[in-house]
């Protein structure tokens, strides 16, 4: 088999299956599993796949820069913040991660809701200076200008010295295997650190982002109490979500 034909096998295999299994392509195709590698680093390199320990899963479309982001499943987005916002009582306290889903969250609480946001997003903390009755708190720290939030050790510092009801955390990627991913490390650690601060954390993620993978893994699916997401609740991955034990918020 040519490689662009190898190529083409491969990207169907990941479009079918949701992952491609380097040993059992190899099998299949009477090559060996480095051939399969190295076909998978191209692929990776052309942002067309994301590489993990035995293979490849396919990857998420919203590790692009925030800007880019705002015009990535607009509607999604809308229905999963209108489900999470719902989340939200009167008098609670609310940490609410940065990101698209997240500010689409921030325009869905009512404006007279009587609240305490704390976040690390300087765009959330703006899209509320209008709601009166919403105290804010704006956790500091280096600016990480492709999500427009901060991060890095001030900021996680910062996230240890306060506490909420609840946290609404984004993700790139939500995968039975991989679990929840971002694209950037120290995202990934300032995510975590937010939602120990809280008493529920509920996951953000409109259906792009459901069977996908990013680098980094954000927390297991134990530290959660629920993903919130527009996809097909009889889609596949969300089943074994399911089956995993995840309680799955359907936002339609």
């Amino acid at each position: 088999m040519l490689a662009a034909e190898r190529r083409d096998h491969l990207l169907g295999l990941l479009a079918r299956e949701g992952k491609i299994v380097a040993k059992d392509v190899a099998a299949e195709l009477g090559i060996s599993e480095d051939s399969v590698r190295r076909d998978l680093r191209d692929l990776a390199s052309e942002g067309l796949c994301q590489r993990v320990y035995g293979g490849a899963l396919p990857v998420s479309p919203a590790v692009v820069g925030y800007a880019a982001r705002q015009t990535v499943a607009p509607d999604g987005k809308r229905k999963v913040a209108s489900v999470a916002a719902g989340l939200v009582r009167p008098g609670g306290a609310l940490i609410l991660d940065g990101g698209t889903t997240a500010l689409a969250v921030a325009h869905e609480l009512p404006q007279d809701l009587v609240c305490t946001v704390i976040t690390h997003s300087p765009t959330i903390a703006a899209a509320l200076l209008d709601h009166p009755q919403a105290e804010l708190f704006l956790l500091g720290g280096r600016v990480f200008k492709h999500s427009a939030v901060t991060c890095g050790a001030v900021a996680v510092e910062a996230a240890q010295n306060v506490s909420a009801d609840l946290c609404l955390l984004g993700v790139t990627g939500v995968h039975p295997e991989a679990g929840l991913t971002t694209g950037d490390a120290e995202e990934a650690a300032m995510k975590r650190a937010l939602a120990a601060r809280a008493a529920d954390t509920y996951i953000l993620a409109s259906s792009e982002k459901i069977g996908t993978a990013s680098r980094f893994r954000v927390l297991p699916w134990e530290e959660i109490s629920g993903l919130i997401t527009d996809a097909d609740p009889h889609d596949t991955v969300v089943e074994q979500l399911k089956a995993l034990g995840v309680e799955v918020l359907t936002a339609d």
